[in-house]
């Protein structure tokens, strides 16, 4: 019984000291962005400033930054959700011929790092005349993101009872209603779980609008934050905190609108008769 509590009180120590280190960085990106003379070194401020925030949130281009990465991230996230959606429907549905290879190869390519294909990327985007295109670079990261969604939809829809769809069918709905209006309404945790993923993935993408976009005026917020680091190793840390802080309140902002819906699960309600 000793040993038993002294296992336990060490794995305690250890989860603690592990927190501990993942509440470091944290804790100095929130004193950074409000001190006035912020540095390196974890420090309580000497005084209290809002100046850092303010000069983050007075920037146009640092506004215009922030607006072309929701219009990635948000466009990637619908597109990824939608065409997913259509594509896992008969992967759910059918009984295919070639089903088993071709989720394999998707499960596959989920795996597949994306810097793998960026040159071959690249040159396409080159000889098509496409480099500098944020529609192009949000196409292209939508077509990235495809595997992960077929896979996550298709295994969420896995779990809507095909009597749902039956019964629809037999009150004369066709396939694309049963899709929007018995099955999709019941896969909003799922559709919700992928939506979220897809944005925080693509709203922390640094590589690829770097590689893709030419024009710094076009650069989404992922790619801007780099503009706190100065020359000769002179690093503005106050303003890159409070531009850190900004930059994850759209990702917290998305996770808690959707929290609702994804902590509700799969409830059928009673659609179902024994």
């Amino acid at each position: 019984m000793n040993r038993f509590k002294l296992e336990k009180k060490l794995s305690y120590i250890v989860l603690t000291f592990i927190g501990f280190l993942f509440i470091l960085p944290l804790l100095w990106v929130i004193l950074a962005s409000i001190d006035a003379n912020a540095k390196q070194a974890l420090t309580i401020p000497s005084e209290f400033t809002l100046d850092n925030f303010t000069a983050i949130l007075s920037d146009p281009a640092t506004i215009r930054s922030f607006i072309i990465g929701l219009f990635i991230s948000l466009g990637q996230s619908i597109l990824v959700v939608a065409v997913g959606g259509l594509a896992a429907y008969p992967l759910s549905r059918y009984a295919l011929k070639y089903k088993k290879p071709f989720m394999l190869t998707i499960l596959f390519m989920t795996s597949l790092p994306i810097t793998a294909v960026m040159v071959p990327v690249y040159q396409l985007f080159m000889f098509l005349n496409l480099q500098d295109s944020l529609v192009a670079t949000t196409l292209f990261l939508t077509a990235s993101g495809l595997p992960y969604g077929i896979w996550m939809l298709k295994n969420f829809m896995d779990a809507v009872p095909l009597e749902l769809e039956e019964s629809a069918w037999v009150d004369g709905a066709s396939i694309w209603t049963c899709l929007r209006k018995v099955v999709a309404p019941l896969m909003i945790p799922g559709i919700c779980t992928v939506g979220i993923f897809t944005f925080s993935m693509s709203w922390g993408n640094f590589f690829v609008p770097y590689i893709l976009i030419q024009s710094p005026d076009k650069f989404p917020a992922s790619v801007t934050i780099y503009q706190f680091f100065g020359t000769y190793g002179m690093v503005e840390y106050g303003k890159l905190a409070a531009f850190s802080l900004v930059y994850t309140m759209p990702a917290v902002i998305l996770y808690l609108f959707s929290q609702k819906f994804m902590s509700q699960g799969f409830s059928f309600g009673g659609a179902t008769k024994g």
